[in-house]
């Protein structure tokens, strides 16, 4: 059997791994084990394609294995330090990173063109462009993502009025450009093409800064799309058919998960890809005047859910901030030993990145049957004689339903004040993204 049939093998061994990885990721309880399985697939695609140029071709695997020493001792600490608080600032990190391959190896390829005057099929052309253009805004996109998660970029700072008309100019003129190079009216020059380079990294930058951290878990999942599409973009240039069904796969399933938070956040796709959504925290109006919260002491609550025959948790990002899952797990275990049902309502869009809130709990080992979706959480707070919110606002407003005037009218939400009784733990009386 020849050498390219058997790395061939592998690449479909690879593939098959990536498919049956991203399968089990949907399901909490078989999500590490796919993570395991796209990691397997991910080792032996890399295996296979240091193998396959070297037929004919001169390789430097000095240089390919100092660069991938190097990515493991910067990735392996960082992957096992980083808190889970901080999981979606890494999580843009990466996406950023892989935009950053794909712009990489558009550059070295349109580069490679220009001491022939641009020549160029215009098909090629096209996807090289597209490659530079979709990793570029990823890139960017991704590290303004990363900095208001982390807190260190506020959105009044890089925002103004009308913000939504300036990437409305900026997409017009990269489609502009692209279609110009590809027709052959726009010479390609090393001036046009570090300006257009420069040019998809300020929209990059400019469709991620109006949106407000509330609107982060859409963000997230539609720029890990943009990086799969750049990956498979990528793959496209270099004829490697991993590259293109890995990157369609991300793609895919970042594209899905993108219309999935859309819907559970209430928003237009369409405002999602123009970077017109969401804004700054904004806040509802907030209730009646002759409403006031109860507080209620330790002993009094401890009472209640001693007694009580079924019980709701829902978590938002305060937990995360607070790491009080392993609290939650705690008072779980205490009450399951009295015969309370506990369980827990996890809203899509709960914290700051899809699956965030299951993250946590499967840290705590919360087990997976206890975790229910918007639908189910809604079916059990009817039934429920104590619903616990812990740290979470926007996912439980009652605004939603009935408040035209908020900017989360229309969202679905829990629905805690079907239950008997509800206690909110917050850190402050701040209504936060409510």
């Amino acid at each position: 059997m020849e050498w390219t049939s058997v790395i061939n093998l592998v690449f479909l061994v690879a593939s098959i791994c990536f498919i049956l990885g991203l399968r089990k990721l949907s399901a909490p309880d078989t999500a590490r084990a796919g993570n395991r399985l796209a990691a397997i697939g991910m080792i032996l695609g890399i295996l296979a394609a240091l193998v396959l140029p070297m037929e004919g071709a001169s390789n430097s695997y000095g240089l390919i294995l100092a660069a991938l020493g190097v990515g493991t001792l910067i990735g392996v600490p960082v992957a096992r330090r980083v808190k889970m608080t901080a999981m979606p600032e890494l999580v843009s990190v990466f996406n950023g990173l892989g935009g950053a391959c794909a712009v990489v190896l558009a550059l070295v390829e349109l580069f490679a063109l220009l001491p022939q005057g641009g020549s160029a099929n215009p098909s090629s052309l096209l996807v090289l462009l597209l490659t530079l253009a979709i990793g570029g805004i990823s890139f960017s996109g991704s590290l303004l993502a990363y900095g208001k998660l982390a807190g260190k970029v506020r959105d009044k700072n890089i925002t103004f009025n009308g913000h939504t008309y300036l990437n409305l100019l900026l997409l017009a003129l990269t489609l502009g450009l692209i279609t110009g190079i590809c027709l052959g009216w726009v010479p390609l020059e090393l001036g046009i093409l570090s300006g257009f380079a420069i040019l998809c990294l300020v929209y990059g930058f400019s469709f991620v800064a109006p949106i407000g951290g509330a609107d982060m878990p859409v963000v997230i999942s539609l720029l890990n799309a943009l990086t799969g599409l750049s990956a498979a973009a990528a793959g496209l240039v270099y004829d490697s058919q991993l590259m293109i069904l890995g990157g369609i796969l991300v793609g895919a399933s970042g594209t899905i998960l993108t219309v999935l938070m859309c819907k559970a956040m209430n928003r237009s796709l369409l405002n999602v890809i123009i970077g017109g959504f969401g804004g700054g925290a904004s806040v509802a109006s907030g209730g009646v005047e002759d409403q006031h919260a109860k507080e209620i002491n330790i002993s009094d609550a401890s009472i209640l859910l001693f007694y009580a025959q079924s019980v709701v948790i829902i978590p938002g990002y305060g937990m995360a901030v607070a790491q009080a899952q392993k609290v939650c797990k705690d008072l779980d275990n205490l009450l399951s030993g009295n015969g309370v049902e506990v369980r827990y309502g996890i809203h899509p869009v709960a914290g700051r990145m899809p699956g965030h809130m299951n993250v946590l709990l499967a840290e705590a080992d919360v087990p997976y049957p206890k975790l229910l979706d918007l639908e189910g959480t809604n079916q059990a707070l009817k039934d429920a004689d104590v619903a616990v919110i812990v740290g979470a606002n926007d996912v439980v407003n009652p605004s939603a339903l009935d408040d035209p005037g908020s900017p989360i009218y229309g969202m679905p939400v829990c629905e805690p004040w079907n239950s008997k009784q509800v206690i909110i733990l917050k850190r402050s009386m701040k209504p936060g993204y409510a």
